[in-house]
């Protein structure tokens, strides 16, 4: 069974897991493309964070960081990939988003690639409502990223 649960940063298996993370989008983009957080910045107060876990392995997580007044961004999204196809990633979105709208959080943007490796994320994305739009925060337009956005 799936527990999601808040990320705690001293637990060597989440640190593991964002680190693969990280070496998984390594190949997807162009250094300046990547957008996804390291381990202090998932740490910053303004970030909050959850791990899906089974069985005491961690199967996925996701996070939203402060953006600006009533807006958020999703971050850090990723299923083991031994795992992908079973609805944990549906399952951590749809945490993270009933968390914004019980702190009554207006809009959720996100960021994800434009590539193939990135197609299931567009694709449940979609299917939870976000839609595109231009750049949002400190983004600036690139060929490698889609822009996406939810209003609750």
């Amino acid at each position: 069974m799936i527990n999601i649960i808040p990320a705690d940063f001293h637990d060597q298996r989440l640190i593991s897991f964002l680190e693969d993370h990280l070496a998984d989008l390594a190949p997807t983009a162009p250094i300046e493309s990547r957008h996804a957080l390291d381990l202090s910045a998932l740490q910053r107060p303004e970030v909050r964070m959850w791990s899906a876990v089974d069985d005491e392995r961690i199967v996925g997580t996701v996070a939203l960081a402060g953006c600006g007044e009533g807006c958020e961004e999703l971050k850090s999204m990723r299923t083991d990939p031994a795992r992908r196809g079973q609805g944990i990633a549906s399952r951590l979105l749809q945490h993270a988003l009933e968390d914004a709208r019980a702190r009554g959080i207006s809009e959720v943007f996100l960021e994800t690639g434009t590539m193939e490796f990135f197609a299931a994320a567009r694709k449940l994305y979609r299917a939870a409502g976000f839609q595109e739009c231009p750049p949002f925060g400190s983004y600036s337009e690139d060929s490698n990223s889609v822009f996406m956005k939810l209003v609750l």
